[in-house]
């Protein structure tokens, strides 16, 4: 049974159209890259757990703050990463500069030994939808195209 994770794209219409908030993903692997170096706010999930229950969980561990309020539409599922993705969005508006992120153990430098703890995100960010492409992992960019088509109406 592959891994599942879930998360909620937040989106809001900018001066220039819509917008989404990204999280750049911590740790020192993700330290000096920025394209293709952000995400949607996301988490793993086990079996028996509600996955829009754990997308909002997740949301408020990435970014500090419980998702705004609104009805949550579903954006579907998708393989990314060798997982199955769920997300969820919904408009609404958030300090990007405010976001503080949960943190996670690793050792570093590898095998010295040394455990240091890093935040899951590491900065967050309103992106629209031409620059969220390029910003976004390839394997969630689909969601993109399923929020353009649902705000298309």
């Amino acid at each position: 049974m592959p891994r599942r994770s879930a998360g909620i794209l937040l989106h809001r219409r900018g001066p220039a159209g819509a917008e989404v908030l990204l999280g750049h993903m911590g740790g020192p692997f993700w330290a000096r890259k920025d394209d293709g170096a952000w995400s949607i706010p996301k988490g793993e999930y086990a079996a028996e757990e509600d996955p829009e229950a754990a997308a909002r969980r997740e949301f408020a561990e990435e970014l500090g703050s419980p998702v705004p309020a609104g009805d949550l539409v579903p954006l579907g599922e998708l393989r990314a990463s060798g997982k199955v993705l769920a997300v969820w969005t919904v408009e609404g508006d958030l300090d990007a500069t405010a976001c503080r992120s949960n943190t996670f153990s690793l050792e570093w430098p590898p095998r010295s030994g040394r455990m240091q703890e890093f935040p899951e995100i590491d900065r967050a960010a309103w992106f629209d939808l031409a620059a969220a492409r390029v910003k976004l992992v390839k394997g969630q960019v689909p969601f993109l195209d399923r929020l353009a088509a649902l705000l298309a109406g």
